[in-house]
Order: structure tokens, then sequence, then C-alpha cells
């Protein structure tokens, strides 16, 4: 519980991936609360097949995306802290993100149906920032790098599974 605390606290700008060492059951946990949570959110959207092969091209999509940036950085010994890292804060997102959708259930036909639009949208930057932090913190990048590496991380993470599950 204090691992998965002090991961949590880096979703808060608190911490150093660096300075935490997961378990490798730690790690298989984090994905597999990622792959449950994400699949959750997408069925609400679209149907469970769909939902749940969507979630998983952006989870090969986001480790594949770690590796080829962990191997040209050549820091492979930190692959299991940076993906913790990201997947802990995008689970914290996500799960947020299923509140989000209820309120959105909620207040449909309200005059506050956009509330949950605007708080997609902080989650949105939110996570984006949060991904700055986490590649600043390991590799010590400028904070417009790392920026960058963030929206291009979020972009082809997102975006790539999108696309696909539009064309089939």
């Amino acid at each position: 519980m204090k691992l998965l605390l002090e991961y949590l606290a880096l979703c808060f700008f608190i911490n150093n991936p660096n300075d935490l060492e997961p378990s490798k059951a730690f790690v298989w946990r984090c994905i597999a609360f990622y792959l449950v949570s994400g699949i959750i959110v997408e069925a609400n959207i679209s149907d469970p097949a769909d939902a749940t092969l969507e979630v998983a091209a952006r989870a090969l999509m986001a480790v594949s995306l770690i590796s080829v940036l962990l191997l040209a950085l050549k820091k492979w010994p930190q692959y299991s802290q940076l993906l913790t890292a990201i997947f802990i804060c995008e689970n914290l997102i996500m799960t947020i993100g299923i509140g989000v959708e209820v309120l959105d259930v909620v207040l449909h036909k309200t005059e506050y149906k956009d509330v949950p639009l605007y708080l997609g949208g902080i989650l949105i930057v939110w996570y984006l920032m949060i991904v700055a932090y986490i590649l600043r913190q390991m590799f010590s990048f400028k904070t417009w790098v790392s920026l960058v590496w963030a929206f291009f991380y979020f972009t082809l993470t997102y975006g790539l599974p999108f696309l696909f599950m539009e064309v089939i």
C-alpha cells in the first residue's frame, strides 16, 4: 500500500519515479487495473468487444512507446519504474474518468450537461502534465521537451488505437 501511495503522489507532482522500485507483481497488477478500468470506460462509449480491443491496442502502444524511448535513451533498467509510474497515474485519471462518465449520465438532460466535457478536458491536460513531470524527473528533460514527449505519447497511445478502431 505504501508503494501505491508513493506512486499516486506522482499524480500530484510529488516524488521522483527514479526513487520507486516496483515489484513484478505490482507492475502486473497495475497493468491489469489499466486494462479493466479502460474497458469499463470504453464500454460505456462503444460495445464491450470494441472496447476490449481498443484498450488492448492502447496498452500495447503504451508498452511499445515506453520500450522504444528507453531503448533509444539506453535506460532499459528503468523500464518497470517508467511503465508503473505512467500506468498508475493513468489508472487514477481513468478512475476519475469513470466518475465523470457517471456524472455525464446524471447531468445529461440538465442545464449542466456540458460540465463532464469540461472535466474530461481538465483530466486530459492533467494527464499530459503528469506524463511530462514523470519524463522530466526520470530523464532530466527540459520542461518543453517533456511536454512534447507527453503530447506525442498521448497522441499515439490514444489516437492510433482510436483510428484503428474507426477503420475496422
